[in-house]
């Protein structure tokens, strides 16, 4: 029987976007099947495997998007949101590979469930840019991400308190401002796919939240005090408000963590 750390290191070295979709949800559901060994023993790379498009630069080479007033600008933003969501499909997948053998089965339940819904959240995206004359690719793009992978691969409660609970989390504050801005301007398709990944995301951000109180239950550390450090260790981004309190708390990420932190 193939062990679970091959399927999700296939995930990771397929580099092209379709290829990596198809991947992932065969790696989810062979683990839901039983048809996975619940084996973590397979080396994790440092870097996934990249497709040769889009051109990845530093996120200070970026250029600006404005706020999706036009439909130029709106392509820049829909493919920006593809690219995170493109590349949280490994950052969950490596969450499961990295981490797993640490961990009760249930974590990569949770995990490999997020990286399948990550790989259904690019297709939908991608599907819009396609419908509006682009394609994923089209743009350049930043790794900026997976620099945050990088820097937390040594820990899992670094992980947990960075991906899920701080970059995740912030998904939760601005999404429905963008969904709104998108209905605005008429676009009523691209906020009907926002409005679903934000919904799922919610959920992802409570495993985060979730196995990250194991972590510190373990440890026997305040969580609390515990995130706020790893934040302010690894997070140079600073977090800013406003914070949607009313999603957070329904992730667990209640104010305890967030306030005063800013």
């Amino acid at each position: 029987m193939p062990s679970a750390g091959e399927a999700v290191r296939n995930v990771l070295m397929t580099p092209e976007p379709a290829a990596k979709v198809m991947a992932a949800r065969h790696a989810t559901r062979e683990w839901r099947k039983g048809r996975l060994d619940a084996e973590f023993t397979v080396s994790m790379p440092v870097v996934p495997a990249r497709p040769a498009r889009p051109e990845l630069l530093r996120p200070g080479q970026m250029p600006r998007r404005g706020k999706g007033t036009s439909v130029t600008k709106r392509i820049a933003l829909i493919h920006a949101l593809a690219h995170i969501e493109f590349v949280a499909i490994d950052l969950a997948y490596d969450m499961v590979g990295r981490f797993g053998a640490d961990f009760p089965r249930e974590f990569a339940d949770d995990w490999l469930r997020v990286g399948a819904e990550e790989a259904m959240h690019f297709v939908l995206l991608d599907r819009r840019l396609r419908e509006m004359g682009s394609f994923y690719g089209d743009l350049p793009a930043h790794d900026g991400l997976w620099d945050t992978a990088k820097e937390t691969a040594y820990d899992a409660s670094a992980r947990l308190a960075i991906v899920p609970m701080v970059l995740e989390a912030r998904g939760l504050d601005i999404t429905l401002d963008t969904v709104e801005r998108f209905r605005a301007q008429g676009d009523l398709l691209t906020a009907k796919v926002l409005n679903r990944i934000y919904h799922d995301e919610i959920q992802h951000v409570f495993f985060g939240t979730k196995w990250f109180e194991f972590c510190c239950e373990r440890q026997k550390t305040d969580p609390h005090r515990h995130w706020k450090n790893l934040v302010k260790k690894h997070f140079r981004g600073g977090l800013k408000p406003p914070f949607n309190d009313s999603a957070r708390h329904a992730a667990g990420l209640t104010q305890e963590y967030y306030l005063g932190i800013e």
